[in-house]
Formats: C-alpha cells, sequence, structure tokens
C-alpha cells in the first residue's frame, strides 16, 4: 500500500525539469538540467561503462524549520512497472547545502557526518547511474532535493527506497528537483 501511494506521488511530482518554491532551488555544476548525462553518471554493468560516479549537487537553504534533508535520484521511465531508484540520501544535516562529486561512492566517505545512503534498486547502498536498455527512448533522471522537517528518518538499514520515500514524503517542508536524460 505505501509503495502504490508512494508511486503516485512520484509521478504527480515528477513532471517538470525543474521545480522550486520560493527560494528553494537545487542546482549542479556537473550536470545542466535538461542536459543529457554524461560517462560519469552512467552505471558500469548491466551493458553500460560509465563511471557510476554521482554529480556534485548544490541547493539553497530550505524553508524555516528544516532540520535535515534527503536526495533522491528516479528513473520513472524504467522498464518495471514502478521505476528505478538510483539514489537515496537522507538525514543530510540541515548546516549543509552541497554534496561532492562522488560523494555517492560505497564508502560514502564523502557525505556529511551523519548521511546515510539508502538502498537503490540495484541492491546496493551507492548511487546508481543511467543504464536504459538499449533501443529505449531517452530515460529521465529526476534528481530531488527535499527539506524536511525531521531530524532523522528512522527506518532499517536495508529499507527499500520506496519505504524511506514515504518518510521523505510524510516529512517533506518543501522540495526542489531538475532532471537529466539519457540513452543508449
Amino acid at each position: 500500500m505505501f509503495r502504490n501511494l508512494f508511486l503516485v506521488l512520484v509521478a504527480l511530482c515528477s513532471t517538470a525539469t525543474v521545480a522550486h518554491a520560493g527560494n528553494f532551488k537545487l542546482t549542479s555544476p556537473t550536470i545542466k538540467a535538461g542536459a543529457t548525462l554524461t560517462e560519469e553518471q552512467v552505471f558500469d554493468g548491466f551493458g553500460c561503462t560509465g563511471k557510476n560516479r554521482s554529480p556534485a549537487l548544490q541547493w539553497t537553504p530550505g524553508p524555516k524549520g528544516t532540520k535535515s534533508y534527503a536526495i533522491t535520484v528516479y528513473d520513472p521511465d524504467a522498464p518495471t512497472g514502478s521505476g528505478w531508484w538510483h539514489w537515496v540520501v537522507y538525514n543530510i544535516p540541515a548546516n549543509v547545502t552541497e554534496l561532492a562529486s562522488g560523494a555517492g561512492d560505497a564508502t560514502g566517505k564523502l557525505l556529511p557526518p551523519g548521511a546515510l545512503q539508502g538502498r537503490t534498486d540495484y541492491g546496493n547502498h551507492e548511487f546508481g547511474g543511467a543504464c536504459p536498455p538499449k533501443g529505449d527512448k531517452p530515460h529521465r533522471y529526476i534528481f530531488t532535493i527535499y527539506a524536511l522537517n525531521i531530524e532523522k528518518i528512522d527506518v532499517p538499514a536495508e529499507a527499500s527506497a520506496a519505504l524511506i520515500g514515504f518518510m521523505i514524503h510524510a516529512n517533506t517542508l518543501n522540495k526542489a528537483s531538475f532532471t537529466a536524460t539519457y540513452g543508449r
């Protein structure tokens, strides 16, 4: 039930390439909104040969009452019936407004203290780059920052991206997104 509710919310919220309210905005010096992902952000596996490196991300401070942030990268075009979660980062402290390129590696050493990476649809706890099936139209990759009204999302380490997403949406004060594409 929670997964279906979450997927409906994602579908409703993922139609714009840039979404922000007020002054809350997400940008990347690595990827421009509407641009095509580079080899840096392409998965290394499943027939893809990219570098599987998360992009640098920057955002403006969240609204009053922001106690933490979460980031997701989601492909609504994956032929799974439920899309594909490429990255989930949560418990990012409220005083942080950027992540370095490569922060999504398996070690998590470039993440701010306390931040955690949730399990992606690749089955691991790290950034998983784009790897759509050959011949598909280019897929959309939606990068979203959420300003949350709680300091920590308390879920088990192996929680699904959908469960973490449910907790994110239940505690969102504001969000900002941009979309990039990739096809092969």
